[in-house]
């Protein structure tokens, strides 16, 4: 009788103890956020990357009343600013801007300190930009349908740059060889500035290059604009086709950024901070600093981005592979 009586009021305990914690939770998630977000920015002061943070932390400080502060944490190729993200308390006071690199690298390192599909929960997709598929004026093609052929004509002999191995604009090319049944040479440059530098030169043939910035080379007849690599036009270049209707159907490279929290956070939080996300990336402020940097604003909820980051880590390990790259 004492055994079973002492099981009915532990038993008790233990279920005031559970709902104990989960009004904890529930009140934990109601009153959030009270205090500063960080946003890890794991790109260098700056640069277009750090402007899209900033815009962001700036939009989603409006929305939610609480200051979000950008920590720039570079280095490793973004896995340092990521993985501090993978280490934080799953509370929503700890933020990651990720990026299509973040998809890229599951397959590129054949060690990483973190899963990016495991270790983070994703909370909104911001923004995302197509590259425009530039050649110097040398280059005896007018249109993508005559850069098709020209490849196809002279197997190696067409040669494009990129900020380095393993990069985006890499793997754009990567991308475009397997779709488009062509032979392309790449040649890895540190960073994009020599790349361009090296394109008007004409020591290279062609880039996949920032739209925004390249047009004004475009512009001036020192570079010729074949295609953008999105899935639709770029409204800066509308008379510009996209590699897809320019004879490679279904091709896409787009690079984008995101916000993602640690793995864990709970729902309501990551549904807080997503709302708040796409009530910052719609204000016109922040929708206009991202237009002219040449990106897309989007602003997923939190279940559409987790689907473009699955779909994305698959397609890249595809590209990877049949490439066979791997970086360490």
């Amino acid at each position: 009788m004492k055994s079973i009586l002492g099981k009915l009021v532990y038993a008790a305990c233990f279920g005031l103890t559970l709902a104990a914690g989960g009004a904890a939770a529930q009140g934990s998630a109601a009153s959030f956020p009270d205090k500063p977000i960080r946003l890890i920015v794991p790109f260098s002061s700056g640069g277009p990357a750090d402007a899209i943070g900033r815009a962001a932390a700036a939009g989603l400080s409006n929305a939610l009343g609480q200051p979000v502060i950008v920590d720039n944490r570079v280095g490793a190729g973004g896995r340092v600013g990521a993985e501090a993200v993978a280490k934080a308390a799953p509370d929503g006071y700890t933020l990651l801007l990720c990026n299509v690199g973040d998809a890229m690298a599951m397959s590129l390192y054949k060690s990483m300190p973190y899963n990016f599909e495991k270790d983070f929960t994703p909370v909104s997709l911001l923004a995302s930009s197509p590259f425009l598929v530039a050649v110097h004026p040398s280059l005896p093609a007018q249109d993508f349908k005559q850069f098709l052929a020209l490849a196809k004509s002279k197997p190696g002999s067409i040669t494009y740059g990129s900020a380095g191995t393993g990069v985006s604009s890499h793997l754009s090319g990567e991308a475009l060889k397997v779709a488009a049944g062509i032979d392309i040479v790449h040649v890895p440059y540190k960073g994009q500035a020599p790349a361009m530098n090296d394109l008007l030169g004409g020591q290279i043939s062609f880039m996949f290059a920032n739209p925004v910035t390249t047009l004004a080379q475009v512009r001036a007849g020192k570079l010729r604009a074949l295609a953008v690599t999105g899935t639709s036009r770029f409204a800066g270049a509308p008379d510009v086709p996209t590699v897809a209707e320019s004879g490679v159907p279904g091709y896409q490279a787009e690079t984008w950024f995101g916000i993602s929290a640690p793995a864990g956070t709970p729902q309501a939080i990551v549904d807080k901070l997503s709302a708040g996300l796409q009530k910052a990336m719609n204000s016109p402020e922040v929708r206009g600093t991202l237009e002219s940097l040449g990106a897309v604003v989007i602003a997923s909820n939190p279940a559409d981005f987790g689907k473009r980051i699955g779909s994305d880590v698959q397609a890249w390990r595809e590209i990877i592979r049949t490439a066979k790259i791997s970086i360490d």
